[in-house]
């Protein structure tokens, strides 16, 4: 990758046992960036790809045997004394009893207990990429509140866990209306919803998170609310996402993807132009255009958290999508 020859290549590792929890260890304090905690890996040899890397430092660091991994995040960060190229995958099983064969402190914590901890800059996203699903459900324009209302339910039932409302035939009073109920609902269901709405809707309903349009965006200069909340940016161009980045977001959406029936005959980005901008990004990235279960390993391989849908929200079963969407690698 020309864009990161100048980056030293790091391999981490999100390590995850059977009771949810993910492996941290404490960097020496001799070390850069010592006495902060980092998910295990290291640097990547001249002859070796990544998964090889990957193998290797855990075996060395921790004694185990990979058995099933995947692309997480890749993150490039300059720091003061040196750039380096993260590269994070996800590892949801292993042979072996992971234990610090350099001596090293470990200690497994829980995903919503991460942000307790201290890291190392380039580690910050990671942990949003942890805590986001590999699914980002759009909702469709609401006809009708009430059986609005009961397909989120049904897809809340089924596990959906990311949603954005969006509904832009809705004047911002019938908007905010139907947003205090879905965010009742996803309450509920321990899920996140997203208002795609002005800021001021978002703040007086206190919403988790905003998801900003690429229009909305590239009207702020600076970051819409704190970082109590979550913010999401649709992005279409390179240019878009640097404007995204340079103002704080925490993940983006780039489409289209692939063809779209609501868009026939657009211009799409393919995978590898989703891979041009998962390069550039240093935070999640979901691929939204013509995504459908099937196509969530080729989003992870091209760099992205996971894939965004739109025009199943009523289409489809929520049991049977969620059904098909959970027997692929996730």
């Amino acid at each position: 990758m020309e864009k990161h020859l100048n980056h030293q290549h790091v391999v981490a590792a999100a390590i995850f046992n059977k009771q949810g929890e993910v492996l941290l260890a404490l960097r020496a304090m001799y070390r850069h960036q010592g006495g902060l905690w980092e998910f295990p890996g290291g640097k990547i040899e001249a002859d070796e790809d990544v998964r090889t890397a990957l193998a290797r430092e855990l075996h060395e660091e921790l004694g185990i045997t990979v058995t099933r991994a995947r692309p997480l995040i890749r993150i490039p960060h300059r720091y003061p004394a040196k750039a380096v190229l993260l590269d994070v995958w996800r590892v949801d099983d292993f042979e072996g009893e992971a234990h610090g064969r350099e001596d090293q402190r470990l200690e497994w914590v829980a995903v919503n207990r991460l942000r307790d901890k201290d890291y190392p800059a380039a580690n910050l996203p990671v942990i949003t990429a942890l805590e986001l699903p590999s699914l980002y459900l759009i909702s469709e324009e609401p006809a009708d509140p009430a059986a609005f209302l009961s397909t989120l339910e049904a897809w809340l039932k089924n596990g959906a866990k990311l949603i954005q409302l969006r509904a832009k035939t809705l004047d911002e009073d019938a908007y905010a209306a139907l947003a205090v109920n879905a965010l009742t609902l996803c309450k509920n269901y321990n899920a996140e919803l997203l208002l795609n709405a002005p800021v001021q809707i978002v703040m007086e309903l206190d919403a988790p998170g905003i998801h900003m349009s690429s229009a909305q965006l590239l009207g702020f200069e600076t970051r819409p609310v704190g970082k109590e909340k979550r913010v999401a940016a649709s992005c279409h161009t390179a240019a878009e996402l640097a404007h995204a980045l340079a103002i704080g977001v925490d993940f983006v959406v780039v489409s289209p993807v692939l063809p779209t029936t609501s868009h026939p005959g657009a211009a799409t980005l393919g995978w590898a132009g989703l891979r041009t901008l998962t390069e550039h990004a240093t935070v999640p990235v979901y691929a939204l255009g013509g995504m459908r279960p099937e196509h969530l390993d080729p989003a992870y391989q091209h760099g992205a958290q996971g894939i965004a849908v739109r025009g199943v929200w009523s289409s489809v079963k929520p049991a049977e999508f969620m059904t098909h969407f959970q027997s692929r690698y996730s």
